[in-house]
């Protein structure tokens, strides 16, 4: 029998509230067939502390029922309940329902799988007198008190000594942390998933580590967080954090230096978890700088490799679409097969501004390491060589702006080739290699690696490339030896972002550089433009169950790479694939580029349409927020079986729209309820409308805090959804006593509200009112007018483009809302016969009357 079962506050999580009230609402799904039934719910839990007891739970009055945005089913019935709770402190619970009178209750647990559901009422308070929260921690360390940068938390850095490295052996430390508190609810971690990537951890309780973290958080049953951060301060000293025996947290260090070393983990305080972990981001920014190369970074960024200043914009890059040949081509790439991919594009009406070859391009060697040769292409597959390749592929496709290359930070992955070209023009070095390689390389040693670096990209500049992919960049954290990891893993992050900067701006992709000297020397700096950044592990087409990790992970990893001078980037996809759509909605919200590697012809074309958008000058750009994504549950784990929720936001603050990615990564399908206030940078203050993207039905007017401020979402395995929440501007009418009106953006678009570049309303002297907004791109504008079913477009309304009146059949009533006027813009455009001029926008302006 089909059941789904959630409330809000949910199962399963911890959620922190302010004191008064509290509103448990619970959605139940249940066949149409069972309609008839009467069916119960009742909560059974333990307020305060108290014995657990029964609170019955009433059916939702009409008014008050949770916004649904789904279409009608003719097989589900969902049902609504609520009840009002008094909780002082803490409450937790779990949910019990029946058929009806006599039928036998059915236990939560045993239908969803999900744990208790915890409440925490929030003590809000200053915590400047707080002691540091670690009980447990060992007295070889030294506790320093900073200043926090984040109103109402506090920060504390904690330092442990480490001895000097003795000729290749590097100096080791451990030292215990503890518990925070002694006791806590839930915790999450960053760990080093794979030597290249981070990748998120949870659990309650006690702390079980599989790989190395980065960064720990701790939730009490007061509503406290604390942040651990282990510092990677010098690139001498590399810091993680290990779990203990006890489920407690220990620093482990290992010291590369030749004298002895200090190492910091800093420790934040706050009353949510976004706030604490700024606290410690913000600090290692500060503590970091001294130690990154700074003045000759800003004039590399500013200056090409002839000191003739470019303009580039880094913007007019990331916003194109992009291209990726790996998944779609592989390794066995050639300058044909790259060629016929593209003109398959091209002939399907797919227009991309960006390519990236990606590897199997280069001239390497055969065998177990495979070395790289020279910087030219590889004969036997691109037999005219790189730059008749690039020279073709711009003339022939002309709406391709950029073209980038892939390499290996030191070459390739086994390096240099030791009798190549390039081993005869630089000196080189052999070094040992770790896991997970376990062999010798030779690799450009470190006087030389400037030289080798401005060398190849001139080259590659002559021959039309202007951006790189450069990948591998971890394997500089996987040499064994104290000295060769010294000498290098600076030098050569070092030489490549300075490179990048002088030969193609920030049109450049780190990859495989989410390792501690990666983080804390080269992305955290903010002395240049920043680069994008490939944010997880790769996306695999081929294995089922990488899907719905890759996503979840790179919504957690985005938590503190939004820190860092980056874009995070979460990998390409393929357009026809029964995970398309659901990778199409993650990488709108991300915030980062799009990329897709789709084989030729396999493609989704509305689903490119609906991740992308057309401008006025033929180019076609994606349609990015404002705002890094990021998982808005931050304590939820994976196997959990909730909704992953990522929450981005696009426009100026406090009037911009929230924007909540919603997906199903269980193996069963899933309802829930959601909060308008869980949306990022939704303000208390503010009347919204949500916009289903898979529906395009809206939501009533609603406001945070309210009681009807929620919103029922229910998801099928695979689903995904997209919830815009969409500003309301209030004006006084003459017709009408109040009218509100939002721009909602591009319909049709899974980010549309990101088309919009700027939007204002006001009330003219005439009475009417206006709203003047540019876009993007082309596609169907919507405006939410509160007034519209009483209004007529014919009588009521005026709307031009570009200045003149647009003709009348663009503009209609949506037939997802009554509430709802469309106007096609490219029609528009096209049948007014409207030119480009100076600006790339598409220009409107609304009158209507009140």
């Amino acid at each position: 029998m089909h059941l789904r079962l959630q409330s809000f506050p949910p199962l399963g999580e911890v959620t922190t509230l302010s004191p008064g009230p509290v509103q448990l609402t619970v959605v139940l799904e249940v066949p149409k067939i069972h309609n008839e039934n009467l069916w119960e719910v009742e909560i059974w839990g333990s307020i305060d502390r108290s014995t657990w007891a029964v609170h019955k739970l009433q059916s939702c009055d009409l008014n008050f029922e949770p916004v649904s945005l789904r279409n009608p089913s003719s097989s589900v019935t969902t049902l609504h309940f609520s009840t009002t709770l008094c909780i002082s402190s803490e409450a937790r619970f779990t949910l019990r329902f029946r058929r009806g009178y006599g039928d036998v209750w059915s236990w939560a647990r045993d239908v969803t799988g999900y744990d208790d559901g915890y409440i925490v009422v929030s003590q809000p308070g200053a915590l400047d007198d707080s002691p540091l929260p670690l009980p447990e921690l060992s007295s070889e360390w030294v506790i320093r008190d900073r200043a926090s940068q984040t109103p109402g938390t506090k920060l504390w850095a904690i330092e442990v000594g480490l001895g000097a490295a003795h000729n290749n052996t590097p100096a080791l430390k451990c030292a215990v942390i503890g518990k925070p508190w002694g006791t806590f609810l839930r915790w999450f971690a960053l760990v080093r998933h794979k030597s290249p990537w981070l990748g998120p951890r949870h659990g309650k309780t006690d702390v079980y580590l599989d790989q190395d973290a980065i960064m720990c958080s701790f939730q009490n049953e007061r509503g406290q967080h604390v942040v651990l951060l282990a510092v990677t301060r010098d690139n001498l000293v590399e810091s993680v954090l290990r779990d203990t025996p006890s489920g407690g947290i220990q620093l482990h260090a290992r010291s590369d230096s030749t004298r002895h070393a200090t190492t910091t983990v800093l420790v934040s305080l706050g009353h949510s978890f976004d706030s604490a972990l700024a606290t410690v981001m913000y600090e290692a920014r500060d503590i970091c700088s001294p130690y990154a190369t700074t003045r000759e970074a800003e004039q590399s960024s500013e200056q090409s490799s002839d000191d003739v200043v470019r303009p580039a914009w880094y913007e007019n890059w990331a916003d194109g679409l992009g291209y990726c040949t790996w998944n779609a081509l592989g390794t066995g790439i050639t300058a044909d097969s790259l060629y016929q991919a593209i003109n398959d594009l091209s002939s399907n009406g797919i227009k991309f501004s960006n390519l990236i070859i990606d590897d199997g391009w280069q001239s390497v060697t055969t065998g177990r390491v495979r070395g790289w040769k020279s910087f030219e292409a590889a004969t036997d597959t691109f037999p005219s060589g790189l730059k008749a390749t690039v020279s073709k592929l711009r003339t022939d496709f002309p709406e391709i702006a950029h073209i980038a290359v892939w390499h290996a930070i030191v070459g390739y992955w086994g390096g240099i080739s030791s009798d190549g070209e390039i081993a005869k023009r630089y000196q080189t070095i052999e070094v040992q290699c770790g896991s997970p390689y376990y062999q010798k390389i030779h690799v450009v040693d470190k006087d030389d690696v400037s030289r080798f670096y401005g060398d190849f990209y001139k080259f590659l500049e002559d021959a039309g490339i202007d951006s790189v992919k450069t990948d591998v960049q971890h394997i500089l954290d996987c040499l064994v030896d104290a000295k060769p990891r010294r000498d290098l893993i600076t030098a050569y992050l070092d030489a490549w972002t300075l490179s990048s900067l002088r030969h193609f701006g920030s049109r450049a992709i780190s990859c495989m550089s989410q390792f501690p000297q990666g983080i804390f020397h080269s992305h955290i700096r903010q002395n240049h433009p920043a680069f994008v950044v490939r944010n997880s592990d790769d996306y695999f087409p081929t294995k089922p169950s990488s899907h719905t990790w890759h996503v979840w992970a790179n919504a957690h990893n985005s938590l503190m790479m939004r820190y860092l001078n980056v874009i995070p980037d979460w990998d390409m996809f393929q357009t026809k694939h029964e995970y398309s759509g659901f990778h199409a909605a993650a990488r709108c919200v991300s915030g980062g580029p799009i990329y897709i590697t789709d084989v030729p012809g396999e493609h989704d074309m509305e689903l490119i349409k609906s991740v992308t958008g057309m401008t006025v000058r033929g180019k076609t750009v994606v349609l990015r927020p404002s705002v890094v994504g990021r998982s808005v549950s931050v304590y939820v784990g994976f196997e959990e079986g909730q909704l992953l929720k990522v929450g981005s936001y696009h426009g100026p603050s406090g009037t911009g729209s929230p924007i909540l990615g919603v997906f199903n990564t269980a193996q069963r399908s899933l309802a829930e309820i959601i909060p308008l206030s869980s949306f990022t940078g939704a303000v208390p203050t503010l009347d919204y409308v949500v916009r289903s993207h898979s529906t395009g039905n809206v939501s009533p007017r609603i406001k945070c805090g309210e009681q009807n401020a929620i919103i029922s979402i229910s998801l099928d395995v695979r689903g995904y959804d997209i919830l815009t929440a969409t500003p309301l501007a209030l004006f006084p009418g003459d017709r009408w006593r109040h009218i509100w009106v939002g721009n909602m953006g591009l319909l049709g678009k899974m980010t549309g509200c990101a088309a919009i570049v700027s939007s204002a309303m006001r009330k003219l002297g005439n009475g009417r009112l206006f709203v003047e907004t540019s876009v993007k791109t082309f596609g169907v504008l919507g405006f939410w007018i509160s007034t519209l079913p009483d209004m007529s477009i014919d009588d009521d309304f005026m709307i031009t483009m570009q200045e003149q009146p647009v003709p009348r059949h663009v503009a209609k009533v949506s037939s997802s809302s009554d509430r709802v006027l469309e106007v096609d813009l490219e029609t528009a455009w096209k049948e007014m016969g409207l030119r480009s001029g100076w600006s790339n926008e598409v220009q409107m302006k609304v009158y209507f009357s009140t």
